[in-house]
């Protein structure tokens, strides 16, 4: 399970919950058990880049948008071709690759100005065309060509070496379903009390299979005191991506849905027939 994020840094790393599936387990859960065994933090891009390089077989959940909005992607008149749009983005620099998106954004009519995909809806996910609050865009630009350079396979959008599989993850769709509590922050004066109380909280549902999912979170002792400590939430959200990656990988076809856009992707779980963030 990988939180990522589009400038890592000691002081803030891409965080890497490495875990094995379990059958059955003590959690709870008939859908039988994620047991995480380590925390990893990348403060590069080229540790990242030998993360995706590691042998398989193995499956990730990466929390970055993998594809932009289709209808995006035709108006800026970008290529069609999910493999063609990641290596026309990542030709652009940062500015360039802002310009394009502010250009677009302010040529849409006001109270419509971000392009969704057709995951972003159900997912309760940020169009994958914010530049900030978060910068939703940035992580698709440094995230989404270093998968498709590495050459693991994207299920519905490309089809890569099938021991190195990922899949689009979002921490916030599994939590939604046990509180809408807020539970992170990196602002150190919002790092609250009621938040560590939340993240206690969604801890202990977890280890339950108390949520949509109905995947049970083990993990030692000082791997769950990392989660209920790091106020940012990240060691949290990556070990939410690990269970969402082990859920995917126990579904027929990873769990997405029929006809899936293989330029926009899918947030693993999300939509018809994988749970929902109602908790149904």
């Amino acid at each position: 399970g990988v939180d990522f994020t589009s400038a890592p840094r000691p002081a803030k790393p891409i965080t890497v919950a490495r875990a094995q599936w379990v059958s059955g387990g003590a959690g709870g859960g008939s859908g039988g058990t994620v047991h995480v065994e380590a925390i990893d933090r990348l403060d590069s891009f080229e540790a990242f880049e030998a993360l995706l390089a590691e042998p398989g077989p193995w499956i990730g959940g990466f929390d970055f948008p993998f594809g932009l909005p289709r209808s995006a992607v035709a108006e800026l008149g970008w290529p069609l071709d999910w493999v063609a749009l990641v290596g026309h983005c990542a030709s652009l620099s940062r500015t360039e690759f802002r310009a394009r998106l502010d250009a677009h954004r302010q040529a849409r009519a006001f109270g419509d100005r971000y392009a969704h995909r057709t995951v972003d809806r159900p997912a309760g996910s940020h169009s994958p065309l914010k530049l900030v609050n978060p910068p939703v865009a940035l992580m698709f630009l440094e995230g989404a060509p270093r998968l498709a350079r590495a050459g693991v396979s994207v299920p519905g959008m490309r089809a890569g070496d099938d021991a190195r599989i990922a899949i689009e993850a979002y921490p916030g769709y599994l939590v939604r379903s046990i509180t809408r509590a807020s539970y992170k922050s990196d602002t150190r004066s919002k790092q609250t009390p009621e938040r560590a109380e939340a993240r206690a909280q969604v801890l202990a549902a977890l280890a339950r299979a108390d949520h949509c999912l109905d995947v049970a979170l083990s993990a030692a002792p000082e791997i769950l005191a990392q989660a209920q400590s790091d106020a940012s939430g990240d060691t949290l959200d990556a070990i939410v991506c690990a269970l969402q990656a082990g859920w995917a990988a126990r579904q027929a076809g990873f769990g997405l849905p029929d006809g899936v856009d293989p330029l926009e992707g899918w947030i693993t779980s999300a939509g018809p027939g994988a749970g929902s963030a109602s908790g149904a």
